[in-house]
């Protein structure tokens, strides 16, 4: 009987020292997966490697000898015994392993729900086993029934629309301020990662221009040129200030960078307009007294902590919506894995049809007389049409069967009925 298997770990199950074993070296996935190919154990075989998670995903009619010969082969690579893996090992069959991959596509089985870059890192893993021809009939299935249940989950919850990282927060928090963020220019003082982060996710939201302004010129410049924007000295921040919309902050210093009265002389140039400071500096860049100005939004680490805990919340609420989205895709998917059963039969018995319509029509073609090429073609439309008919209402009897205990007795019965098991199919009837 043919099984689905799923083995893996994550983030929850091995530290990241594990992780790490398999997860720095590229050439793992073909490997893996070329191994996978030649197993007489396996079917068909998708791995997949992240710094979260790396897993192994299989078709196998031998569970035992498979899941024996993938893990003795994965360990190996990251020279440990499989014995050191069995411990943070999880492994799920059939629908269970289903509904994992699923819940790993929708990113409710990541770090962070809703987060969106596992859904690319699986159809990675997916293009690598298409490519090394390891996916056939029944993973194309489920990772094309994986990538629409992430879809929906996206369109039909709100799972993944709440910012969870500072970074992403900032984001909201300044489209909440200015609608849009495309033509807004940014100003980033200090460069710090969390700062670039964010700096780098307000340019992919529209924010056309950067400047980076650093005690140190040099580090300003080589900041500057990843984003490719500017670099300015750190006497010219009050100028720069005239000129930005947001202003993230993140310098070491021990004492406030920007004062209220350096912000509310660069507003005598603004001409009003807003002015949105993310102060992700501990301690803090800017001054509390900068908030009390009009028109000047100030938000420090703690007001986006704030708001990632209620996102996280709210996440969590989104999650039982895509949880259920999952169930519904999961016993689609089982039904049609139950299909798979009849379709031998189905194919043994069109492939019957077929070489019983060639050979009637070719014992009639003297009793027809000369036809034309149209002519020709109507009777076969005809005959094919008149078989498939017939056909019809058994196939469709079989497929209704698919998933019952009873789904072999008719599958004997209908060999017997239609002679599928001692026909010749290439062989003309009397």
């Amino acid at each position: 009987m043919l099984k689905l298997i799923n083995m893996g770990m994550n983030h929850e199950t091995a530290p990241v020292s594990l992780r790490e074993c398999l997860a720095t070296d590229p050439d793992n996935t073909p490997k893996v997966l070329s191994c996978m190919r030649n197993l007489t154990s396996v079917n068909e075989g998708l791995f997949l490697s992240t710094c979260n998670r790396v897993e192994t995903l299989f078709t196998t009619e031998c569970p035992h000898e498979a899941k024996t010969a993938v893990l003795s082969y994965v360990s190996g690579l990251a020279g440990m015994s499989p014995e050191a893996f069995q411990s943070s090992l999880y492994t799920h069959e059939d629908m269970e392993a289903v509904r994992h991959i699923f819940q790993v596509a929708s990113s409710l089985d990541s770090m962070v729900i809703g987060e969106p870059q596992i859904l690319g890192q699986i159809k990675e893993a997916y293009y690598h086993a298409t490519r090394e021809k390891t996916s056939g009939v029944i993973l194309n299935r489920l990772m094309h029934r994986a990538f629409h249940v992430a879809k929906r989950v996206r369109s039909e919850t709100g799972i993944c629309g709440a910012a969870v990282s500072i970074s992403y927060a900032a984001v909201e928090l300044a489209k909440k301020i200015f609608h849009v963020l495309e033509g807004k220019k940014a100003l980033l003082v200090g460069a710090g990662e969390m700062a670039e982060l964010a700096a780098r996710n307000l340019l992919s939201n529209g924010v056309s221009a950067l400047v980076v302004v650093n005690r140190t010129f040099e580090r300003a410049v080589r900041v500057a040129q990843q984003f490719d924007g500017q670099a300015a000295s750190f006497d010219e921040l009050t100028t720069q200030l005239k000129d930005a919309d947001i202003v993230i902050t993140s310098t070491a210093s021990a004492e406030c960078v920007i004062t209220r009265s350096m912000v509310k002389q660069a507003f005598k140039k603004r001409r009003n307009r807003p002015l949105f400071f993310i102060d992700i500096a501990v301690p803090r860049d800017v001054e509390p007294a900068v908030n009390d100005l009009n028109n000047v939004y100030v938000y420090d680490i703690d007001d986006l902590k704030g708001v990632i805990e209620l996102n996280m919340a709210q996440r969590q609420e989104e999650a039982i919506k895509a949880r259920r989205i999952v169930d519904e895709e999961v016993v689609k998917f089982e039904q049609w894995m139950e299909t798979l059963a009849v379709v031998p039969t189905i194919v043994a018995l069109r492939t019957k049809a077929e070489s019983i319509i060639r050979a009637e029509l070719k014992r009639s073609s003297s009793a027809l007389g000369e036809l034309t090429a149209s002519q020709r073609a109507v009777v076969e439309t005809l005959t094919r049409s008149a078989v498939e008919k017939v056909l019809n209402d058994p196939i469709l009897f079989l497929k209704g069967k698919a998933g019952r205990t009873t789904l072999n007795t008719y599958l004997d019965t209908t060999k017997r009925l239609f002679g599928l098991d001692t026909h010749d199919m290439d062989g003309e009837h009397e």
